[in-house]
């Protein structure tokens, strides 16, 4: 019961992960002097179109981002093409960040769909607001609301956050998942208590509990995950996490453990290793002990020109053969192309293992990313001369 429960608490938050990761609002493509720390204070509009040479179901894409007075709205739009040929909106995400004073920020996160007649509907939204207190100790409220059948925004889910800085080197998190009841009434359904301990040898851990409710009132303890970085001397940085459950009898083992190899590269260089092991094997039953199941390589090149090239490979068990070493399943080539008059041009290629186990193109993406700079808007009242 507990695991079930477990899942499904994981199964929420990655929902509203990939909900967050929409609603970032920052044009994938953006390379060289477009992507600057000082694009947070500008206004700016950026198109991405995918013509129909590469893509049957082309689509395009709009993104603004406008800065007035202390307050901060991204949007991006989601267009295809209809059956007049025209092109026609069917998403739209909104980001709006509110400074409301030093210590206090408001962000709202609102989703929108269109309807048959392509009228524009909300579909979630999500309030954050973010208390920075003295000490370091910040708390957060995020509460998530979705219409009923009448529209009305309803509830389904709100986190409670509390950071403490209990030294310089350790800080610790709680947070606390509410959801609503049969009564709709909103009661805890999972609680996770994190600390993080920063040494002096560039190393930092990071222990975080996942607790579940038993149905008497207590909390029980269901997943353990312990996360350390090293930063080495050559600038290499090394990330390895363990997960532990607990076992027949109750006492927890590592189940899962994940190694994350940054190396340093050469200039214009980045590369990263990401190994996953497990005591469940593919296509076999598990004999308690850690097996590689997956291997992901990327590198990531800056070319001549201005552009860049992202190359990962994925290396897998193959369930029919559980004994075999992990092999190559599929690799993606990225290549942004800065273009004329401040556009980029993107081609991403994935090939993936035939009928016959061997690696073929089965997709070619073009896109095409159009940035522009917008007059910002300063509403706030000009001093008075002395």
């Amino acid at each position: 019961m507990a695991q079930r429960l477990l899942k499904a608490g994981y199964l929420i938050m990655v929902l509203a992960g990939l909900c967050v990761a929409h609603l970032s609002l920052r044009a994938q493509t953006q390379t060289g002097s477009d992507a600057t720390a000082s694009d947070a204070d500008k206004s700016w509009t950026a198109t991405s179109e995918q013509p129909d040479t590469a893509n049957p179901n082309p689509t395009r894409t709009t993104e603004t981002h406008t800065v007035t007075n202390g307050r901060t709205v991204d949007r991006q739009t989601f267009e295809r093409v209809g059956t007049d040929g025209r092109y026609q909106p069917y998403l739209d995400f909104e980001k709006e960040s509110i400074r409301v004073d030093a210590t206090t920020e408001r962000i709202v996160k609102r989703s929108f769909g269109r309807d048959p007649d392509g009228q524009k509907h909300l579909t979630q939204m999500i309030e954050e607001e973010i208390r920075t207190l003295p000490g370091g100790d910040q708390k957060l409220v995020r509460t998530s609301s979705n219409p009923d059948v009448n529209g009305r925004l309803q509830i389904v889910r709100r986190e409670i956050q509390d950071a403490k800085q209990i030294s310089s080197s350790v800080r610790e998190t709680k947070t606390t998942t509410l959801s609503p009841n049969a009564n709709g009434d909103l009661t805890p359904i999972l609680q996770t208590e994190e600390r993080e301990t920063r040494g002096n040898d560039n190393a930092t851990k990071v222990r975080s509990s996942t607790l579940l409710p038993d149905g008497n009132g207590h909390w029980q303890v269901s997943e353990i995950r312990e996360r350390e970085t090293q930063q080495e001397k050559r600038k290499d940085r090394v990330e390895e996490e363990r997960v532990l459950r607990p076992d027949l009898d109750g006492k927890f083992a590592v189940a899962e453990r994940t190694v994350t190899r940054e190396p340093e590269g050469g200039p214009g260089e980045r590369r990263q290793t990401v190994e996953t092991y497990s005591t469940e094997i593919p296509g076999a039953s598990g004999d308690g002990s850690l097996h590689l199941n997956q291997r992901v390589t990327t590198v990531h090149r800056q070319r001549s020109d201005g552009g860049n090239v992202t190359e990962e490979q994925i290396e897998e068990r193959n369930p029919a053969a559980p004994a075999d070493n992990p092999r190559i399943t599929q690799k993606t080539i990225d290549i942004v192309r800065p273009s004329a008059g401040g556009t980029t041009s993107e081609t991403k290629t994935l090939q993936s293992l035939d009928s016959n186990g061997n690696l073929a193109v089965v997709w070619i993406d073009t896109s095409k990313t159009d940035k522009t700079s917008s007059v910002q808007v300063d509403t706030r009242t000009p001093p008075k001369s002395q």
